[in-house]
């Protein structure tokens, strides 16, 4: 089950199918990475390197996979003294992986505020919630800082004015939101068609519950056992 939430309240209850049609519910660009200028003919750097990539002689690269395999090896002896595990369930619903709670911001925050806040928890989007805890919109990094105002000196004026907005004028809203017990690959669906990264998830009044990623989902196709996309009743929402 799908939802769309603005600073009114609900204004979508169905299936993605129908969620399309909500003319509010735009689709947003990717987010693009901000790039720093390097000096001509300069090798691009990393954080806490050196300048360069690991090398097939270099120490990183030169450790001998018995480490890998003797780890594994202490890990499976460690397991079998624990006794037989349970069967792990195939992951089929938004509940299987989604993240329960997380980071929210209130509408009346700084945008500098919010940006040191997403900054501190490593995340790129949050959800925006009202003083009883039902989302309103969605903070996006990217929609804080656009990438026209950065390059430019001339600019820095209106940067400053960006970072002293409150968060209710840069977040997207209204925002899909979408139930605990909907299915995976309609989730990832949606994500698709939005091109957001992520969707909070609700209740029917809108109350947080948590929020789900692509890198929610992404992790779940990598996991033990596999993401069934396929599994369960081809009724659900």
């Amino acid at each position: 089950m799908f939802f769309v939430f603005g600073p009114s309240g609900q204004m979508f209850r169905g299936s993605p199918e129908n969620l399309s049609r909500i003319a509010a519910v735009r689709s947003v660009q990717r987010p693009q990475a901000l790039r720093t200028r390097a000096l001509e003919g300069q090798e691009p750097t990393f954080p806490g390197s050196s300048g360069a990539l690991p090398t097939a002689t270099s120490p990183a690269a030169a450790r001998p996979s018995v480490n890998l395999r003797m780890q594994d090896a202490v890990s499976a002896y460690a397991q079998t003294e624990q006794g037989p595990q349970p069967a792990r369930q195939p992951l089929t619903r938004v509940s299987d992986v989604m993240t329960v709670g997380g980071l929210s911001v209130p509408p009346d925050a700084r945008v500098n505020d919010a940006w040191q806040t997403l900054a501190e928890n490593h995340v790129a989007q949050a959800p925006v919630v009202d003083a009883l805890g039902r989302v309103i919109g969605l903070l996006l990094r990217a929609d804080m800082a656009p990438l026209d105002l950065l390059p430019e000196p001339g600019a820095i004026k209106q940067a400053i004015e960006l970072a002293r907005r409150p968060v209710s004028e840069v977040m997207l809203s209204p925002v899909p939101t979408v139930a605990v017990d909907t299915a995976l690959r309609r989730v990832a669906a949606v994500l698709l068609d939005t091109g957001l990264p992520g969707l909070p998830v609700t209740d029917e009044a809108g109350v947080l519950a948590g929020f789900i990623s692509r890198t929610d989902i992404l992790r779940a196709v990598a996991a033990d056992p596999p993401l069934d996309l396929w599994s369960g009743p081809a009724t659900a929402l």
